[in-house]
């Protein structure tokens, strides 16, 4: 049996991706939406979501290259002078790991978006992690503990099978198997506290380009078991778009999005 679940991430970060999110999941073709909480147009996804019932909304983390819910006087350490999270993911990624005066301002920041998120009134369905930094091993861990204590119960595993890429006709490294190996290790540590997630994750090695082509190459070579597509929608490139994700096609992965409605 296969199932999928079609998903769309960034929700909150701009009402460009919450008019693309609210029309693709009108239309049928949307699933479910992780909802950026400190994102600039977060009460904007909220208010829509309220009024979309059957959408299934998540948390979307946000360590990296994003805006943090608690103030710089907070997290000192994490934050810039406006109150976003930097991009060198190497370096977030050792500090993360060894700098305990970090760690500690990150748990306060990953309760406090969890937080956000109750304080919305909706169903957490789920959570991931912008840039899918919840595999690194200490987020994993905070998400997970801080998460369970606000009803989570699924989460993203971005487990995508390097041999489904391959018949899809894109190349695969060695480091889309070696991704895929460590996606094992969050798995597993989900699994152990009981959160669930699907079997497989598709989106990665085609972020931002998740085009009509690319999607009906991969519909017709999914694996068995269950499946989330994740996409980055938008019905245009407004100005923080261009700015955060100058090369992604978000108008075209709604495009793409929509044509599995029809």
């Amino acid at each position: 049996m296969r199932r999928i679940i079609l998903t769309a991430d960034d929700f909150g970060l701009s009402e460009s991706v919450n008019e693309a999110v609210e029309r693709a999941h009108r239309a049928g073709a949307l699933d479910a939406a992780s909802l950026m909480v400190a994102g600039p147009a977060s009460a904007d996804a909220v208010r829509r979501a309220r009024t979309m019932p059957e959408l299934r909304v998540g948390l979307h983390l946000v360590v990296i290259e994003g805006p943090a819910v608690l103030s710089r006087t907070d997290i000192p350490d994490l934050v810039d002078e406006n109150g976003w999270f930097p991009s060198n993911q190497l370096r977030l990624g050792v500090d993360y790991f060894a700098r305990p005066r970090i760690r500690r301002q990150l748990t306060a920041e990953i309760r406090a978006q969890f937080a956000a998120f109750a304080a919305t009134g909706l169903t957490l369905h789920h959570a991931d992690a912008h840039k899918h930094m919840h595999l690194h091993p200490t987020v994993a861990h905070l998400m997970l503990d801080i998460g369970r204590e606000f009803g989570l119960l699924r989460v993203r595993v971005p487990a995508e099978p390097p041999a489904v890429l391959a018949r899809c006709g894109t190349r695969v490294g060695l480091g889309a198997y070696a991704i895929y190996c460590w996606t094992q290790i969050l798995r597993q540590r989900a699994h152990s506290v009981g959160v669930s997630s699907t079997d497989h994750c598709f989106g990665m090695a085609w972020s931002g380009h998740m085009t009509t082509e690319r999607v009906r190459r991969l519909m017709a070579e999914l694996p068995e078991g269950e499946s989330e597509i994740y996409f980055h929608l938008a019905v245009a490139r407004d100005a923080t778009l261009r700015r955060l994700m100058p090369n992604y096609e978000h108008e075209a992965e709604l495009a793409a999005l929509l044509r599995l409605a029809r």
